[in-house]
C-alpha cells in the first residue's frame, strides 16, 4: 500500500533547469508509477519514507498557492513525479491545481498515464498549453518489471490520439531510449498523425542507479554493452538521428545526457 504524506507547500512554482521552462510546479513529490529507472529516484535520499514508489507527499495546499499567480515563461509540471499517478485518480489533486490556475499560463505537462483525459475540459480554457505523453514501447514483460504502474502503451498512444482530436497541442517524449528496447522509427510512424513535436531521450545510464543497470546488464547485455561504451554509443547515436531526420516530423530535440542536447530537425527535415 501506497505511503501517503500530506503537507502544507510555501510556493507553487519554483525555478527550472528543464530545457525550454523557466519554472516548475511540483503538486506531488514521489511517484507511484515506479519506474526502476526513474533519475527522480535521488530524492529518497532526503526523506526517510521507505523505497522509490512506496510513498508520495501530498502538497495539499498547492490549489490555494497557485491562484492569482502569473508567471511569464513556460511552466513544466511534476518534474519529480507524475501529475497523473495512479493516487491522483482519488485525491484529484492535479485537477484542482489546475482550476485555480492562471489560465494564462504557458503550461506544459508530461505524463505516462491516460488518466490525463480526465482533465481535457480544463486543458481546453488555457490560452497556451501543451500535454505530452511519454512513449517508449515496452511489451508487457518489460513495462512489468521497470514500469509497472505506467498505462499501458495503447492506451498512452490512444491518450494523444484523444488530445490532438480535443484541439489540445501534443507532444510525445521518447524516453527512455534503450537500445534493443524502444524503436524510435516504429513510434514515430505510430504517433506522427496526432503529435505536433516530439523530444527524445536516451537512458542516462549513470543516473538510473545501481538496481537498474544490474538489470539490464543481466537481461540485455548487448544494450547495456552499447550504453557504456563511448564509440558504440556514438555509432548507435548516429543511426538514431540520420533516421529520425527522414521521418519529416518536428524534432525539437534528443537528450544524450543532462549537459547536452542535440537539436535534430523540424517537420521538413531541415537540420536546427
Amino acid at each position: 500500500m501506497i505511503k501517503v504524506i500530506k503537507i502544507k507547500a510555501k510556493r507553487a512554482f519554483n525555478p527550472s533547469k528543464i530545457p525550454g521552462a523557466k519554472y516548475v510546479i511540483n503538486q506531488y513529490i514521489g511517484c507511484q508509477i515506479a519506474c526502476s529507472y526513474c533519475y527522480a529516484k535521488f530524492v529518497s535520499r532526503w526523506y526517510n519514507y521507505g523505497e522509490w514508489g512506496d510513498w508520495v507527499i501530498v502538497k495539499e495546499n498547492m490549489p490555494e498557492l497557485v491562484k492569482n499567480k502569473y508567471l511569464k515563461g513556460k511552466i513544466y509540471m511534476s518534474s519529480i513525479s507524475d501529475a497523473y499517478q495512479p493516487i491522483e485518480a482519488k485525491i484529484k489533486l492535479t485537477r484542482k491545481v489546475l482550476e485555480n490556475m492562471n489560465k494564462n499560463i504557458e503550461l506544459v505537462i508530461l505524463t505516462k498515464s491516460s488518466l490525463v483525459l480526465r482533465d481535457i475540459d480544463i486543458f481546453k480554457e488555457f490560452n497556451d498549453i501543451e500535454v505530452g505523453l511519454t512513449i517508449n514501447g515496452f511489451n508487457n514483460k518489460i513495462k512489468r518489471e521497470i514500469e509497472p504502474f505506467s498505462s499501458t502503451h495503447n492506451k498512452r498512444v490512444e491518450a494523444l490520439k484523444n488530445l490532438h482530436k480535443n484541439g489540445i497541442k501534443t507532444y510525445a517524449f521518447i524516453s527512455p531510449i534503450i537500445p534493443d528496447l524502444v524503436d524510435v522509427g516504429n513510434i514515430i510512424d505510430e504517433t506522427k498523425d496526432f503529435v505536433d513535436y516530439y523530444w527524445m531521450e536516451l537512458l542516462n545510464l549513470k543516473v538510473s542507479g545501481k538496481e537498474f543497470k544490474n538489470w539490464l546488464k543481466q537481461n540485455y547485455q548487448s544494450a547495456y554493452e552499447i550504453l557504456n561504451e563511448k564509440p558504440k554509443l556514438e555509432s548507435y547515436m548516429e543511426k538514431i538521428v540520420d533516421a529520425v531526420k527522414r521521418k519529416n516530423v518536428n524534432i525539437k530535440g534528443i537528450s544524450i545526457n543532462y549537459s547536452k542536447i542535440v537539436k535534430c530537425c523540424d517537420r521538413n527535415g531541415n537540420s536546427k
